[in-house]
């Protein structure tokens, strides 16, 4: 009984003063001949306050980025020459926008308009053979003298003995009352007829898809949008689901389909007035569309020959350019694999599946959890879950912040993907605590048992 005492006693003995293990302990500011050490629990707040650091990961050098391009000589060679015509497009559907409704007036007389003014000329026979009044004659046959007149472009009419008469701007009925005011004034028999022989002041324009684009005057009767096309033909468009009836007054553009133009009267019957102009709008033209694809063949085949060499020195240019890449983009790698380029480094120790150093890669950041799986992890054997450490100097070096990690729960190894590593950063997974029992047992087993069977003998 006392012998196995004094076993257990030895053993235990040896276990502390022989097996030496890594762990990481607070050491407070001014500690002599220490660097301090504050050991700060990884939270989210925590891990997004330690990521303010700056850090800009090292780049790649250019060549990984470029691409290979298509030299401009080349291009041009393989470039078609332009088609006379280009591809038409189906649009999508026109929406009906109709212009706002117009009162109809009188026809007000303006400039070029040609007006037909008829004056009494000649007494009756009755008169010339008995010499009595025309007046109370019974056989009133006089004759009307017929006269035309244009409108100036002051807006007046010069008529004889009279002068000019200001008609611009008048109705009919306005400008009789004052031509028959000038016959009166001038002392002439007032009786005339007038009449407007021309309507040459007020026009609409009709073109586009229309059998004859024209001018279509207006005159004394309203002139309406489905009158005016008919004077001009009518339409003509071989597509009518694509066809489309514009209408351009005082800046504005109306549109209407033509299929509800013909399928609603009261589009027919809109009323124009004078400047309107009326544009048959054929968006899509199969015509057009067939000419153009037969051109594009036509235009590959003349040029399929040229474009086989073109293709060929295109190829040609682009395996250099390509050779001279993949060579550079080699010897970047192979000066990475042979440890010639500067890169930056953390470090894991402890309980990791392999100890080492894990390059922090181009262009981006790694986490702590990038570092722990490319070094396979942590044995769950052996490492504590609950002691999870990065160690990260200050710029001075006389501290360090140790983030703990306890991933007892799993779900904390959530904040090992938010924790960004810095340059020179350690990565420390402290042992579980059989683990340290089970290393002193087989480091010092062996002499103590031969001790113990030596002292029973």
């Amino acid at each position: 009984m006392r012998r196995s005492i004094f076993l257990i006693l030895a053993f235990l003995a040896g276990c502390g003063s022989a097996y030496i293990t890594p762990s990481v302990k607070e050491v407070p500011k001014g500690t002599p001949d220490t660097v301090a050490v504050k050991v700060v629990p990884l939270t989210a707040r925590v891990a997004a306050k330690a990521n303010r650091s700056h850090y800009a990961p090292k780049r790649l050098p250019r060549v990984f980025y470029s691409v290979t391009e298509t030299p401009a000589a080349s291009a041009r060679a393989l470039a078609p020459p332009s088609p006379v015509t280009t591809p038409e497009k189906r649009p999508g559907s026109a929406t009906v926008r109709i212009p706002p409704k117009l009162k109809p007036e009188p026809y007000r007389i303006g400039i070029a308009d040609v007006l037909l003014l008829a004056t009494p000329t000649a007494t009756s026979t009755v008169e010339k053979l008995s010499g009595a009044p025309a007046q109370i004659s019974s056989l009133p046959t006089a004759q009307s003298k017929r006269q035309g007149y244009t409108v100036q472009d002051d807006g007046a009419i010069a008529i004889p003995d009279v002068g000019r008469v200001n008609v611009a701007g008048l109705t009919l009925d306005e400008a009789e009352a004052e031509i028959f005011k000038a016959l009166v004034k001038n002392q002439i028999n007032p009786t005339f007829s007038l009449e407007i022989s021309a309507f040459k002041s007020q026009r609409v324009t009709v073109g586009g898809a229309v059998a004859q684009p024209k001018l279509v005057p207006i005159s004394l009767r309203p002139l309406h949008l489905g009158e005016a096309l008919q004077l001009a033909g009518g339409i003509v468009a071989k597509d009518q689901d694509y066809t489309t009836i514009r209408l351009y007054r005082d800046g504005n553009l109306y549109e209407i389909p033509l299929n509800d133009f013909l399928a609603k009267a009261k589009l027919q019957r809109i009323l124009l007035k004078d400047q309107d102009s009326i544009y048959v709008d054929t968006t899509f033209d199969l015509n057009r569309a067939q000419a153009y694809f037969s051109e594009q063949i036509t235009l590959m085949n003349l040029k399929s020959s040229a474009r086989a060499q073109a293709l060929g020195r295109l190829q040609a240019e682009i395996s250099i350019a390509r050779g001279r890449a993949t060579e550079q983009r080699a010897n970047f790698n192979a000066r990475a694999a042979l440890d010639a380029l500067p890169r930056d480094y953390v470090y894991l120790t402890g309980e990791v599946t392999r100890q080492g150093r894990f390059a922090l890669p181009f262009a981006h950041k790694a986490s702590l959890a990038d570092a722990l799986y490319s070094q396979a992890g942590i044995p769950t054997n052996t490492g504590n879950v609950q002691q999870i450490y990065v160690l990260r100097g200050n710029r001075a070096g006389d501290s360090v912040t140790a983030y703990q990690l306890d991933a007892q729960n799993i779900a904390n190894m959530m904040l090992a993907t938010r924790l960004e590593l810095r340059p020179n950063d350690i990565i420390f997974v402290a042992e579980q605590p059989v683990t340290r029992w089970n290393r002193s047992i087989t480091e010092m087993g062996p002499s103590l048992f031969q001790n113990a069977l030596s002292r029973v003998k």
